[in-house]
């Protein structure tokens, strides 16, 4: 899929079309989650950013459901990739087979993995050997994927979601920090309040939910992505992005106290990106014409929880990323 540079008009229409058809994505993804509003929206954000989300959660909660049901919305090609100790980077990328041909010759044919989809659902992507994350990191960052010396360009738009399940450590391969920093957000899916985990068990118990609308297609998701960048943000609203993330790095000046009591790696350039990117985003499936401080910050969590080491002082004090994105919203003015 492809787009040209959309003229001011289409601009216009393209944000009236989206604008319209906010609370359309809400009633279509209703029929099958129950809540997670914040959740969804990080999710819709990272999509028209052109991003990739980290989503953290616990077995049981919807992940896959969430993410098939967003690809439905955006009639994208969705693929699930179950990650095993045992999981090599071809079972991902793909592999060379040979083939014999009508005239009697043999040659390689490439047989395309499950990579080659719109939406991609890394399940439990630290279940999986450093070699196999790293071809799917590879393919998230450069949008290819190269198999015995041959380029092969992944499809647009391109949107990757990896879950990992916090209570399982058991042979389990922590992504590193510098992987980490490549996923626009870390998503925390949490438990739902009594009432509407009630409502999930009655409605999944009684007859099937109706399916659900294609509302875009890919075409529209790219276009979606080309206006989110041409969203106005103030120069001070984008200072204020760079102001939290500097406070987030020990032993710096622009650093609190606490920071360089409890953290012992701050976030790179790529999370003040990432601020920026998501205001813009936010502020356009809000229906605004421009980007806020109140954006950044509704941002500043799922932003940061990833791109924040805590040293082991703050673990022995019981300290969490959560308390000090707090701390750092509450002393870093706009």
């Amino acid at each position: 899929m492809s787009t040209d540079t959309l003229s001011d008009e289409q601009e216009q229409q393209v944000v009236e079309q989206l604008r319209d058809s906010r609370q359309r994505i809400d009633e279509e993804l209703s029929k099958t989650i129950v809540g997670q509003k914040d959740v969804v929206q990080q999710l819709l954000i990272s999509l028209l950013g052109g991003g990739h989300c980290l989503i953290t959660g616990a077995p049981g909660l919807a992940k896959t459901l969430l993410v098939r049901s967003v690809a439905q919305i955006f009639d994208l090609n969705f693929q699930r990739i179950q990650f095993t100790p045992d999981l090599m980077p071809s079972d991902i990328t793909g592999t060379e087979i040979l083939e014999q041909r009508d005239d009697g010759r043999r040659e390689m044919q490439f047989v395309q993995g499950p990579i080659f989809a719109n939406v991609i659902l890394a399940d439990e992507i630290n279940r999986t050997p450093p070699k196999t994350q790293a071809a799917l990191l590879e393919a998230m960052q450069e949008h290819q994927v190269t198999v015995a010396g041959q380029r092969y360009v992944l499809q647009e738009p391109f949107f990757v979601l990896a879950t990992q399940n916090p209570i399982e450590m058991e042979g389990t391969y922590p992504l590193p920090e510098a992987q980490l920093d490549r996923f626009m957000f870390n998503v925390l899916i949490d438990y739902l309040p009594h009432e509407q985990e009630l409502d999930v068990v009655l409605q999944t118990t009684a007859t099937r939910s109706a399916p659900i609308e294609q509302l875009f297609s890919g075409e529209d998701v790219l276009r979606f992505q080309e206006v989110v960048r041409r969203v106005p943000i103030a120069r001070e609203t984008a200072d204020y992005a760079v102001r939290l993330v500097e406070a987030t790095r020990p032993e710096r000046p622009e650093a609190t106290a606490f920071v360089n009591d409890w953290v012992s790696w701050g976030a790179g350039l790529r999370a003040a990106q990432t601020l920026v990117l998501g205001a813009k985003a936010r502020a356009l499936l809000e229906g605004r014409s421009h980007a806020t401080t109140d954006d950044i910050r509704a941002l500043a969590a799922p932003t940061l929880r990833h791109r924040v080491l805590l040293n082991y002082k703050a673990e022995a004090e019981g300290v969490t990323v959560e308390n000090c994105i707090d701390e750092l919203l509450q002393q870093i003015a706009p």
